[in-house]
């Protein structure tokens, strides 16, 4: 019997049937200085568009890398990925802010639709109703049905996914982890916001107004847009993506700042 992963019962494990609307997916993947990490996030965000080739071989999967201000080997790490593989594309950017980032990266996701949001053009456009825009961060890992299960509930009516997510206990201080599971239950229907975990159809993303260009909490911000818009939103465990444990970060106020404050008495 296979196991599941993290957030996955057995029964999402086989294909999933009666998915429709969604014609193509983008991922987008925001890094800075994440060579640590990066190689093991697209590793992961490639097993996850795999199984959607195998499960729904009309959908068509892209993936964004947007690689700001980077300093170390995170250029080389993402190249050779996507010199090995025409699903990716790797976007350097000089801002300095994980918002403007995000930003970026959807809009070179969309660049080849532009100009058709309502489906009106013809060849290779999509309409941006079909389209679904799945967020995730360079030092995450994706599990393989995190694509697959986001466009089920995409099928079922929903045009934002809020996943959880959870640290990776590997090196974290048990203190640490501990004072994150009691704060954080794994639960559908959950109240929380990770742009670890994060999917939107992309006309309501574009009608919300998108990811803020701000330094952090974009996450929030785009759902709060989303919400004030109207738009459709489940949050669920389904999805549950690993993300790092560590206590300092890249993003200021970001996750793993949130981990440290954790640490405080």
């Amino acid at each position: 019997m296979t196991n599941a992963a993290p957030g996955e019962d057995a029964s999402e494990q086989s294909a999933v049937p009666g998915i429709s609307g969604i014609q193509r997916v983008a991922v987008v993947i925001p890094a800075h200085n994440e060579e640590q990490h990066l190689e093991r996030a697209l590793t992961a965000v490639s097993g996850a568009a795999d199984r959607v080739k195998a499960e729904l071989p009309d959908v068509g999967v892209r993936v964004v890398v947007v690689l700001d201000q980077c300093t170390d080997r995170s250029p080389t790490v993402a190249a050779e990925f996507a010199s090995g593989d025409p699903r990716y594309r790797v976007l350097p950017v000089s801002f300095g802010s994980v918002g403007k980032s995000r930003q970026a990266g959807v809009s070179a996701a969309l660049e080849n639709d532009a100009g058709t949001p309502q489906g009106a053009g013809t060849g290779a456009s999509v309409p941006m109703r079909r389209i679904w825009l799945a967020n995730t961060d360079a030092d995450s890992c994706v599990p393989d049905h995190w694509l697959v299960r986001q466009l089920e509930l995409a099928g079922l009516g929903s045009d934002v996914v809020l996943g959880t997510v959870q640290p990776d206990p590997c090196g974290m201080h048990h203190e640490i982890l501990a004072r994150w599971h009691a704060r954080h239950a794994s639960v559908e229907n959950h109240s929380h916001v990770y742009g670890a975990n994060l999917g939107v159809r992309a006309s309501a993303y574009l009608a919300s107004g998108g990811f803020p260009g701000i330094d952090f909490d974009e996450d929030r911000a785009l759902v709060n847009r989303l919400r004030r818009s109207g738009a459709g939103i489940v949050a669920t465990d389904t999805t549950r993506v690993l993300t790092s444990g560590r206590t300092a970060g890249r993003a200021p106020r970001g996750f793993a700042a949130y981990l440290l404050a954790l640490a405080q008495p």
